[in-house]
């Protein structure tokens, strides 16, 4: 049965959820040049922001999700593979740096709301992600961001296991290499989400 887009998308009960479009991650300060790289062939940064104004001009929330950690780390172990490459990079990350901003791309409004995860690789674990979501009203999570490798995957598996339905925005989010990216879209996130393009949500909250 066909997807109800405009019921899905409702901006009633519906919130952008953004994933680490950090300066310090796929930004200009970023040291994973490889993921950032995907990041701006992709167009992620561009679709995510179209998606957002549209969001904001059809009154549906906007929430950042970013990762930021103490200039002593503590709080935040260094248990995988993933973090300790990132420490050996010298990508600190640290609360309140240039690192930690968001893109000036996306547009940052007083109206959206910013979740910060001080340790681990996800966004729900050990963070108000949910109480904040549940707070706003939201029923459907929209995602964007970084990456398709272990963060965006792992919001949409948090999100659908705390009872939200999902829809990943295909042409805003990345992975790397490419070929696995898409993968996890085609093979993964399809049973877990609804994919959408930008271009179909700018749609449905413009009324066309």
């Amino acid at each position: 049965m066909p997807i109800d887009l405009t019921e899905l998308l409702d901006p009633a009960h519906t919130a952008v959820v953004t994933m680490e479009i950090q300066r310090g991650v796929i930004g200009d300060r970023s040291p994973m040049r490889e993921l950032a790289d995907e990041a701006d062939a992709e167009h992620v940064v561009e679709y995510t922001a179209a998606v957002l104004r549209a969001a904001r001009r059809a009154g549906a929330r906007v929430v950042h999700c970013t990762a930021e950690f103490r200039a002593d780390g503590q709080g935040a172990s260094i248990n995988t593979p993933l973090m300790a490459a990132i420490k050996k990079r010298g990508q600190n990350m640290v609360i309140g740096s240039e690192d930690a901003q968001l893109v000036p791309e996306l547009g940052i409004e007083s109206s959206d709301v910013i979740c910060a995860r001080h340790h681990g690789m996800t966004p729900f674990a050990g963070t108000n992600l949910d109480v904040t979501l549940r707070n706003l009203g939201v029923q459907t999570v929209v995602a964007c961001g970084v990456s398709l490798n272990v963060g965006v995957l792992g919001l949409v598996l948090g999100a659908t296991d705390l009872g939200y339905r999902v829809a990943v925005v295909t042409d805003a989010v990345a992975g790397i290499p490419h070929e696995y990216g898409q993968a996890v879209l085609n093979n993964t996130i399809a049973v877990l989400a609804t994919r959408v393009t930008s271009e179909q949500v700018t749609q449905v909250w413009s009324g066309t």
